[in-house]
């Protein structure tokens, strides 16, 4: 007989699924890595279990202790699953900005969740960032995991992402596109990537979708952080207004940025187009590479990872009153 001894042992493993119809201007071989068939229905359940096992190994998290993260939603998920199975209680701070869906799943799962303003500083007291912290210290027998900090998020990635993008491609990937919040996913994948391809004797190439609002794009080409480049947005789990320790930059060879509509309307054209029911950074990740088309050949092989399941996003993006109300359709 065939069968995991629990849920955490379906994480990883997901397929890559060509893509026909949106992409079918490009010269090129269009593969995604499709995450929603991790058990939390996200990429983010493969760092959320590689952060938990660290923190295990060196005696962060003490048995029957609580784990505290701010999260837009899917490590949160990844987080609280592991829990269960684990026996951990969990506390998940958000920013309002995320979809109802994400916060009424991680309560279904047994998590308590605290909502914080989007439109405040990092370093401002009410910020996700800032109570997730706090509550991290004030907590007791509590663990912090800050994902943007945490060496174990890109760690995940070069140990099971990358390696399964590498094989299931027989080392001919060209390219890879994802869209980069936390850095982990962009950075693991990327370095394992790089590495195997100079064992090869080939390249690839790794862009980074971001979004109007954030720092990535203006920081890798030029080294400033400008403040001025922040505003709040509404495109989910891309972009920050930080620098995370998990951006190795030295691995990105490029970004392009995606609008809030743009990453909204390919949302739904991936749905309604390809059959593909998935969350708001996908729309902004097919999207960003319809914008690199100029970068690829006929011979390339390019990989772009889809982070998350659309049923996060059935109030918003998928929601024609909603996508009205944002001027997303005419």
């Amino acid at each position: 007989m065939k069968y995991a001894e629990n849920i955490l042992e379906t994480i990883g493993n997901t397929p890559l699924v060509k893509l026909n119809v949106l992409t079918k201007e490009l010269p090129c071989l269009v593969l995604s890595k499709y995450e929603t068939f991790n058990p939390g229905n996200s990429v983010k359940d493969r760092m959320a279990l590689q952060m938990i096992k660290d923190a295990e190994a060196d005696g962060r998290l003490k048995p029957g202790g609580t784990i505290i993260e701010g999260t837009s939603g899917n490590t949160g998920m990844g987080l609280a699953l592991a829990a269960v199975i684990k026996g951990y209680k969990c506390i998940f701070v958000m920013a309002d900005k995320q979809s109802k869906e994400k916060i009424d799943i991680l309560r279904a799962v047994g998590a308590e969740v605290v909502v914080c303003p989007t439109d405040v500083e990092p370093d401002d007291p009410r910020s996700y960032y800032s109570v997730s912290k706090r509550l991290g210290e004030e907590t007791p027998n509590s663990w912090y995991v800050n994902q943007y900090d945490n060496p174990s998020n890109c760690k995940a990635h070069f140990l099971s992402t990358g390696p399964e993008i590498w094989e299931q491609t027989a080392g001919k990937i060209t390219h890879f596109v994802v869209g980069v919040g936390t850095g982990g996913t962009i950075s693991g994948v990327g370095s394992y990537l790089k590495m195997k391809a100079r064992e090869a004797g080939t390249t690839v190439k790794i862009w980074g979708i971001d979004t109007y609002g954030s720092v990535f794009k203006k920081y890798h080409e030029t080294g400033v952080f400008d403040e001025k480049e922040i505003y709040p947005y509404i495109t989910e789990g891309i972009g920050e207004d930080i620098l995370p320790l998990n951006v190795n930059f030295g691995v990105i060879d490029g970004f392009t940025k995606v609008t809030d509509k743009d990453a909204a309307v390919y949302t739904q054209r991936l749905a309604k187009e390809e059959g593909m029911f998935l969350g708001n950074s996908a729309g902004a990740a097919i999207k960003g590479l319809l914008q690199l088309k100029e970068h690829f050949t006929k011979d390339d092989v390019v990989v772009v990872l889809f982070h998350d399941h659309g049923s996060r996003y059935v109030g918003k993006m998928f929601n024609d009153e909603w996508m009205k109300a944002q001027g997303f359709f005419n």
